[in-house]
């Protein structure tokens, strides 16, 4: 098959572009004719306000650049991944116009919400969700923190759903989980265009052995990430009683050198290279994962289950979904620090318990979330598309 997968990269790395990159390489690895068309965030730097814009809205040099490769390529697919800000939906025209069916992987809500995540003043925010102008993100400066860049975000969201282009220009959407795909039906996709897919991890890191003793996270240390709830864990109701490895950087890190966090147990770690990260979380006890924003498929998650660790996770969206309460780890009320600990505390102190969510982790992971798995789902989703009536 002749497919050309796209995908704007962000100024941070992070789970979307691994799994741009993942995607890519499987589908080459199963012999098809993958093109790749890629920009990088780093370009808004030499880009003015009112051209940045723009190129939010509508970029004719994507279009023509992404035309000319589908018809020199003869792409029957194209494979979108993230379009915002610099490739922007006129890439969608390009490839119908050119006779590629057309393919997007919902990563996040940018469609819906102009800060991509429903997450406002450190609680879930829906007032978007079924505008037709997302004007509540320009109030409130959701998108940087700016108004003019949310309004930037929220005309290009207003402007395409008048025109049509979220129901009409794209053939099938691949959400990540059910409930991903709820949410986007409930913000006015349609329904027959959805399919769910769930992200792979690969190569696979094999089981760890666990015996660490410790609890980790691993992530952005940020507001949405649950990191407030995690460390209120630890200092209030754990009291040092049970370690926690921290890997990650972010906004929220100096938090991490206050001496009563390190009193509890807390070890922050910084940024690792991938193969520590590995060995840090297949060792650990348990993967926590406090975040309080709906999440897409955190890859951190996935990575837990193929290193055999059991993850306790906020009882929220996709996480809710993803870890089986009492067989691949454990769910607690989002932000409530005491219940978190107390999962911990009770997950650490019965050890027949920790095996069976260990091997119940390791399992999900080779039954759902394998690239042997994924392909066949991935080919399925571009035959719908190639199926599809326009």
């Amino acid at each position: 098959m002749n497919i050309l997968v796209v995908h704007n990269y962000y100024q941070q790395p992070g789970g979307e572009d691994q799994v741009f990159a993942d995607e890519v390489a499987m589908l080459r690895a199963n012999g098809n004719h993958v093109t790749v068309f890629n920009v990088h965030n780093d370009a808004v730097a030499g880009l003015g306000k009112l051209t940045l814009a723009r190129k939010t809205l509508w970029n004719d040099d994507a279009y023509e650049r992404i035309a000319e490769i589908c018809r020199k390529e003869q792409i029957e697919i194209a494979h979108f991944h993230n379009t915002f800000p610099l490739i922007s939906p006129a890439a969608y025209y390009a490839a119908r116009d050119s006779g590629a069916r057309v393919v997007q992987t919902l990563h996040n809500f940018r469609l819906l919400c102009p800060a991509a995540t429903f997450f406002r003043d450190g609680h879930v925010c829906e007032e978007c969700l079924c505008k037709s102008v997302p004007w509540p993100a320009v109030v409130h400066a959701c998108y940087r923190d700016s108004r003019s860049a949310s309004a930037v975000t929220a005309g290009m969201l207003s402007y395409h759903r008048a025109k049509g282009t979220w129901r009409d220009a794209v053939d099938v959407y691949i959400a990540l989980t059910e409930f991903s795909k709820r949410k986007f039906i409930q913000g006015g996709l349609p329904e027959q265009k959805i399919v769910v897919k769930p992200n792979f991890v690969a190569p696979d890191p094999g089981q760890g052995p666990g015996g660490g003793g410790y609890a980790v996270f691993i992530g952005r240390l940020s507001p949405e990430k649950g990191i407030s709830t995690l460390l209120e864990a630890w200092t209030k109701h754990l009291g040092g009683r049970i370690p926690l490895k921290i890997l990650g950087d972010g906004p929220m890190r100096t938090g991490l050198s206050d001496k009563v966090v390190i009193d509890a147990g807390v070890d922050w770690l910084g940024r690792r290279a991938m193969v520590e990260v590995y060995n840090v979380l297949g060792r650990a006890e348990a993967l926590i994962f406090p975040s309080l924003w709906y999440e897409g498929l955190p890859r951190t998650i996935i990575e837990s289950f193929a290193s055999g660790t059991p993850v306790i996770a906020s009882n929220l969206g996709s996480m809710a979904e993803l870890v089986r309460d009492g067989k691949t780890g454990r769910l607690f009320e989002a932000g409530n620090s005491a219940q978190l600990a107390h999962h911990v505390e009770e997950t650490f102190g019965q050890r027949a318990l920790l095996s069976d969510l260990r091997t119940g982790a390791r399992e999900e992971f080779l039954r759902t979330y394998t690239a042997d798995r994924n392909y066949p789902m991935l080919i399925k989703a571009y035959e719908h598309a190639l199926a599809a009536a326009r």
